[in-house]
């Protein structure tokens, strides 16, 4: 990565949670003596590196827990593993309690695999403009629809229920406030984009009031269940086979040729009311047109 790119990484190795993500920031830090690889194969190198890493520097030890640590007199790693685990836990919390016990070598946090599925998924944004009539806005709540189902899809989900909701700008003295939400309840479990948009249109209509200057929309979409995990009764209506199918082209034509390309008439390509980006930070890495430009004259 540093040959091709120019970006260093680190990589940490070790026996507990805390020790490897210790040993990568000491990566990181120490770069040209470590080589971006830190392995704690042996007492003597995790003592070394305890003993000369700040106690902030220990994954979960916030500005916050250094000052209440440093009236204990712990001001590095060392001493945070080699503080008695109880009066932590008596005086703190059992978090930093294992986080000690994780420095000397004891695993006490479990390694995330997967991460657990959201139980509920929002997707918000604050409007470029104020707007002032509804059809404007329908986009954008069409918009933050389509991508909450995205996200929705991605962990396997349905949902049962979503949530619109919209209001004005609440720190201008000078404008008129409002703000309104409803929950909607959609026929059957579904991860359709199509069904959510209609739902959150329905919505929009009956929460929106002439007269004002909205500033953001949100769609939030909630009782979250993984497949299988709805139990209706026999009679009970299910997502069509052929709406999955469905879903499925979009997202595989979105994911081969990018966000966007295959999308509901709902969601615009270019909104008038989409987000000021003017100072928006550079995307060296991830973006083309983010990169420099260097002209030889």
């Amino acid at each position: 990565m540093l040959k091709q790119t120019g970006i260093p990484t680190g990589i940490g190795i070790g026996p507990t949670k805390t020790l490897a993500k210790l040993a990568n920031a000491a990566a990181k830090r120490w770069q040209q003596h470590t080589g971006g690889v830190v392995h704690l194969d042996t007492p003597e190198k995790r003592d070394w590196l305890l003993k000369h890493m700040p106690v902030d520097e220990v994954w979960g030890v916030g500005r916050r827990m250094k000052e209440h640590l440093g009236l204990m007199g712990i001001h590095t790693a060392w001493e945070l593993a080699q503080a008695d685990a109880w009066t932590l836990r008596k005086k703190h919390s059992v978090v930093i309690e294992k986080t000690a016990r994780e420095l000397r070598g004891v695993p006490c946090l479990e390694l995330d695999d997967e991460p657990v599925p959201k139980q509920e998924i929002c997707s918000s944004r604050a409007f470029g403009e104020r707007l002032h009539e509804i059809e404007p806005i329908r986009e954008a709540v069409a918009t933050y629809a389509a991508r909450a189902c995205e996200k929705l899809r991605a962990q396997g989900s349905l949902c049962k229920k979503v949530r619109i909701s919209i209001r004005t700008g609440m720190f201008n003295p000078n404008e008129a406030k409002f703000a309104k939400g409803v929950v909607c309840e959609l026929p059957y479990p579904t991860d359709d984009t199509r069904l959510v948009i209609k739902a959150a249109s329905e919505g929009l209509d009956a929460i929106y009031r002439t007269g004002y200057a909205y500033a953001k929309a949100e769609i939030l979409l909630m009782d979250l269940r993984q497949r299988g995990e709805f139990t209706g009764d026999l009679f009970a209506v299910e997502q069509p086979a052929s709406a999955g199918r469905v879903m499925g082209v979009l997202d595989q034509i979105n994911g081969r040729w990018g966000k966007g390309t295959l999308r509901p008439a709902r969601v615009p390509l270019e909104p008038g009311w989409g987000m000021r980006r003017e100072l928006l930070s550079p995307r060296y890495t991830t973006d083309w047109n983010g990169l420099w430009r260097v002209r030889c004259s």
